[in-house]
């Protein structure tokens, strides 16, 4: 008996142009972890035994992460694989909705701008606040922060 493993070609496969939604959100995952950890694409290159430039590949989205190396990240950033797949999008977790013209949204496109909560800015906040160790000036930090952001939506 001869099965026929014969895979379509791409253009009956509905080929995308550019990165997959959930290849997007992996990398982005992985950034911000990284940078949660304070450690630099080339020490995680390092680590996983490529330069930098490759890190930056999958952070971006534009090289698709294989099962054994997202196991190895996971590992080292010491996180749960599961990790690189939470908060994804309705549009990544169903593959990506193809636009009208065929094309998955780029990287570039609103539907897939970073999270505020993924943005550089955010996490250097985030873990200079963490590094407060008197936990009564990070509770009054933490409080100023709320009555600053509440005296600005209040006079938007």
């Amino acid at each position: 008996m001869v099965m026929n493993l014969a895979v379509d070609p791409p253009e009956r496969r509905g080929r995308r142009s550019g990165p997959h939604p959930v290849d997007i959100h992996v990398g982005s995952r992985v950034r911000m972890r990284r940078t949660l950890l304070d450690m630099s694409q080339e020490k995680l290159g390092d680590a996983l035994g490529l330069t930098f430039q490759q890190v930056q590949k999958y952070e971006r989205g534009a090289n698709r992460i294989g099962s054994s190396r997202l196991f190895e990240i996971s590992r080292i950033l010491d996180v749960p694989v599961s990790f690189f797949f939470e908060e994804m999008s309705s549009e990544a977790a169903s593959a990506g909705a193809m636009t009208d013209t065929g094309d998955a949204p780029s990287a570039d496109s609103e539907e897939f701008q970073c999270d505020p909560l993924a943005k550089r800015e955010t996490l250097e906040l985030v873990r200079a606040y963490y590094r407060i160790t008197d936990p009564r000036v990070r509770k009054r930090v933490f409080e100023l922060t709320k009555s600053i952001a509440a005296d600005q939506s209040n006079t938007d």
